[in-house]
């Protein structure tokens, strides 16, 4: 006897974006580059819910200026997404807590289904909350569902609120505190991250200071993490299990720059700026001398300018004994 042909009903999984659409978001081609990377996304994001048939990838964008109101109301199918995105527009202050509020209406039962899968949250922006940011995350930290899902959040820039954006993930887990509340996007069943874990990936902001770092995040998020949602952990007696395994973040670009002399600066400014903005998160010189000089000399206070302009961390990596390669072949202690 043949078995019926019985089609599972699909679980929703519910994507949504919070964006800063402030003024601010309108310089050095941010808000451009954060539609751009969103489009880029789109597709790569309709493959991950093929290949996840047991969800419904449903998603929403709730944008936050002056005021906070939803760019996309409706949850939407991804693919009807894809075909009629409609870019967001930057200008106005920086109403944080307002969208946190809006945020938690959507996530209550009803309109959340009581079988939907722990939905994924992306926090994006470039400054810091002109409203009631902490009014706002206690009204959505009191909400079941945002308890339970996957918070991420991207800072654009080196000058977003990075305590506010580590308010909304959850508690910094290079901090030795107790039992964290409301941290089910990375923490243990008793709220605090498990003894001997490394931090999970994304339970820090993540810092993007450039377009193509920038969309690489978008793109970790809206697929990888999206595919690791979509396959959550029961626990006993069939509740979905808050602690999401993220997977590990995209790889690090590494940018390889010869300065051609003594003086790095020009080659800093000609690779390491784009619109006058740093577009690196970090500088590691090999050339074994000075960032500004020599053998000779060492313009101490010009690398510090420079440095400064940068704002990124700088690490000059030394040798502590020049080997030939007969002698790096003979010794036992390897390549110092």
């Amino acid at each position: 006897m043949a078995f019926p042909d019985v089609q599972l009903s699909r679980r929703p999984l519910h994507f949504i974006y919070l964006c800063d659409c402030s003024g601010s978001m309108q310089a050095n081609g941010k808000m451009q580059a954060l539609n751009q990377a969103i489009r880029q996304s789109l597709p790569a994001m309709v493959e991950v819910g093929r290949q996840n048939p047991e969800a419904r990838l449903l998603v929403r964008v709730l944008s936050f200026a002056s005021e906070a109101r939803w760019h996309l109301a409706e949850p939407t199918p991804v693919e009807q997404v894809q075909r009629q995105w409609v870019d967001l527009q930057a200008g106005g202050m920086t109403a944080m807590g307002a969208a946190l509020e809006q945020l938690a209406a959507v996530l209550r039962t009803p309109p959340m289904e009581q079988r939907a899968l722990p939905p994924v949250l992306v926090l994006i922006s470039d400054g810091a909350p002109t409203d009631g940011f902490e009014r706002g995350l206690a009204t959505l930290m009191a909400e079941p569902w945002a308890r339970k899902a996957v918070r991420l959040a991207i800072a654009i820039g080196h000058d977003a609120d990075l305590e506010v954006l580590q308010q909304f993930i959850g508690p910094d887990p290079s901090a030795a505190a107790g039992p964290a509340q409301g941290s089910g996007a990375w923490a243990g069943p008793d709220g605090d991250r498990l003894p001997g874990q490394p931090a999970r990936p994304g339970a820090r902001p993540l810092q993007a200071n450039d377009s193509g770092t920038l969309a690489r995040y978008i793109q970790w998020a809206s697929t990888a993490v999206v595919g690791a949602a979509s396959q959550p952990r029961s626990q006993p007696g069939g509740a979905i299990e808050a602690n999401v395994p993220l997977p590990d973040l995209p790889p690090t670009w590494i940018d390889p720059t010869d300065p051609t002399g003594l003086d790095a600066r020009p080659a800093l400014e000609r690779f390491f700026f784009a619109a006058g903005q740093p577009s690196v998160d970090a500088v590691v010189s090999l050339t074994g001398f000075s960032l500004v000089g020599g053998p000779a000399y060492n313009d101490a206070r010009a690398a510090e300018e420079i440095l400064a302009q940068l704002d990124v961390p700088y690490v000059g990596a030394f040798p502590v004994e020049f080997q030939t390669l007969a002698e790096w072949d003979r010794s036992d202690r390897g390549l110092l």
